[in-house]
């Protein structure tokens, strides 16, 4: 319980719906007592009236008194259909406000969850799957409401109604009273176990259905490769495998689901039978009127589903109680990336890395190893260096989406670290090797960095990047949706408008990694014509494994494995017949081979 305790606080913020909801489950159990009182009264009525009316019935006032008992017993009758009526209504305002107060909370946690994750570091992602966030987000907060609604709402009735009922019980006869709630703590009993089959086997159901929605989206996913390779009828056998195996936990679970409600109706019906023969007993002794077997005949069906519900809200409870603490260890999660000083100003571009080294906090792998270059304002560095070689690395700590294990990255003169981050990142333009493209219009993509962007300044963008004329060719223009990560465009297509996204915030730092690799020789010149453009008067820093890249480069650093190994000018390092020359020769023998 000790992690549901972090609900408190929305608790408070909404204490007006817990009260409220209070006060109403408070009233409507009253108009649930009220009722089998008056059972109780119109039953002795009957029974001790009827006598009198069959003296009266063969004289001149037999009609007078038949018609004032039928009379009194309609009365009760509106009663008892007033009384239902009454608390029908504060049922609804009891779900009105509970319910409704577990769904705001909902909201507010999954809103607080969700700006968590986005104030994590890179590195959060990196150790955790995307599916076990989405599950805490979604699961795991549904089984929190269901705490926070429900089981608060029914957990209050039964504290509520419990003592009023069993207080009344009391007051009129004990003896019958101790009998007739006989096997309701067994009931209770029996639900929690029940339903603790039922939540741990509808678990391995979900767990079931998930593997069987991964495999069918697997096989469809890659149908080109299964029809290739003639294995269609080797996908159907283990679908059916899987789909067996959903099925044989499916039925087990219908057989606990059955065992429920009979379960109930025995223990319930063994309660009143003992009501009514102790109850008997009691009335030939002359201790109660018949009336009273009726009234606690019906409360003990009153307190049949709170008693009922105990087991299932306890249920409820430990499996919010699981989810919260899956909820408390992402929120507890800080991100120790942080400004020292806040600095919130508009940057040159001037750009100073002194021995940087960095290990990835997960992985334990030594990334870059004592690395130093410098890049003047407006001037272009191209980073050349073989898939693992750390080039990446580079861009992530100049984004600030990493922290350096060691050594002192400069923007101006200033330590990075100094910068207000959301500052530093506005101003510098991210173009990744991995294009996302969100399903969304290609306007509102090319717009994503900037806050209110004009259509001028998408179209200025989508010039620049030489992508214009492909989107003007689109039916819809720049209102063109995307598929889902921009399956709708080409790959030169998508990495042009990658582009344009980073350039309409007018960056002054632009950062290009690796969004080249993905593209053909005749796509890649056009997309490094287009960038001459671009690149005037910002600085600007090309990541690449293809030499290619770098002619557009002012100077040029090479990695391996995490280390500079060459540093100058194009014609500088092809006359050195190093590490870079050996990259050159090789990539443009494998271009000709391809283009003969």
């Amino acid at each position: 319980m000790n992690s549901l305790w972090r609900l408190n606080k929305y608790l408070y913020k909404y204490k007006g719906y817990l009260l409220l909801g209070t006060l109403f489950t408070v009233i409507s159990n009253i108009f649930v007592i009220i009722p089998a009182q008056l059972v109780r009264i119109a039953i002795d009525y009957v029974v001790e009236s009827f006598s009198i009316y069959q003296l009266y019935e063969s004289t001149a006032l037999g009609d007078e008194a038949r018609s004032a008992f039928l009379k009194f017993i309609f009365v009760f009758g509106l009663l008892i259909l007033l009384m239902a009526l009454l608390r029908g209504f504060f049922l609804f305002l009891v779900r009105q406000t509970i319910i409704a107060m577990s769904r705001l909370v909902e909201f507010d946690l999954k809103n607080e969850i969700f700006r968590h994750y986005q104030s994590l570091p890179l590195s959060f992602y990196r150790k955790n799957s995307t599916g076990d966030l989405m599950a805490r987000i979604t699961e795991d907060v549904s089984r929190v409401r269901m705490y926070l609604g429900p089981a608060i709402m029914y957990g209050l009735n039964l504290a509520i109604l419990f003592p009023l009922v069993i207080g009344y019980m009391l007051s009129v006869n004990v003896r019958l009273t101790l009998y007739s709630l006989l096997p309701l703590p067994i009931l209770s009993l029996s639900i929690y176990y029940v339903n603790n089959m039922i939540n741990e086997r509808s678990e391995k159901i979900q767990r079931s259905l998930s593997g069987l929605s991964t495999f069918v989206q697997e096989a469809f996913s890659g149908i080109r490769v299964i029809k290739a390779f003639v294995r269609e009828e080797d996908s159907a056998t283990e679908f059916a495998k899987a789909s067996e195996n959903y099925k044989d936990k499916s039925i087990r679970l219908t057989l606990v689901q059955s065992l429920f409600y009979p379960l109930i109706l025995a223990l319930v019906g063994v309660s009143t039978i003992i009501t009514v023969y102790v109850g008997g007993l009691e009335v030939i002794d002359g201790a109660i009127g018949y009336g009273v077997i009726a009234e606690f005949i019906l409360y003990v069906n009153m307190l049949t589903w709170p008693v009922t519900s105990l087991g299932w809200v306890t249920s409820i409870v430990q499996r919010a109680a699981a989810s919260q603490t899956r909820i408390n260890e992402f929120l507890d999660e800080s991100n120790d990336i942080v400004s020292t000083e806040e600095l919130a100003v508009d940057i040159v571009g001037e750009i100073a890395v002194k021995n940087i080294s960095f290990e990835y906090p997960d992985s334990g792998i030594k990334a870059l190893k004592d690395v130093s270059f410098s890049v003047e304002k407006g001037q272009a560095l191209a980073i050349i260096g073989t898939t693992g070689a750390g080039k990446s690395t580079i861009a992530n700590l100049l984004m600030r989406m990493y922290e350096a294990t060691s050594g002192e990255i400069s923007i101006d003169g200033r330590d990075i670290r100094k910068y207000n981050i959301n500052s530093l990142r506005s101003q510098i333009g991210f173009v990744p090797q991995d294009v996302f493209l969100f399903s969304d219009t290609i306007s509102n993509n090319i717009s994503f960095g900037v806050d209110s962007a004009s259509a001028k300044v998408v179209e200025k963008a989508a010039k620049d990047a030489d992508v214009y004329e492909n989107i003007k060719g689109f039916p819809n223009g720049f209102n063109t949706r995307l598929g889902e990560r921009g399956i709708t465009l080409s790959g030169g297509q998508k990495q042009r408008v990658s582009i344009a996204r980073a350039i309409a915030k007018e960056p002054k730092i632009l950062l290009l990694d690796d969004c080249l690799s993905a593209v053909d020789t005749k796509t890649e010149n056009a997309i490094l014509n287009a960038l001459k453009l671009i690149m005037q008067n910002r600085t600007s820093i090309i990541i690449s494994h293809r030499v290619s890249s770098a002619k557009l480069a002012d100077k040029i650093i090479v990695l391996d494995d995490g280390m500079v190994v060459e540093q100058g000018s194009h014609d500088f390092l092809l006359s050195k017949k190093g590490v870079y020359s050996d990259l050159y020769e090789k990539q443009t023998q494998a271009n000709e081979s391809m283009e003969e």
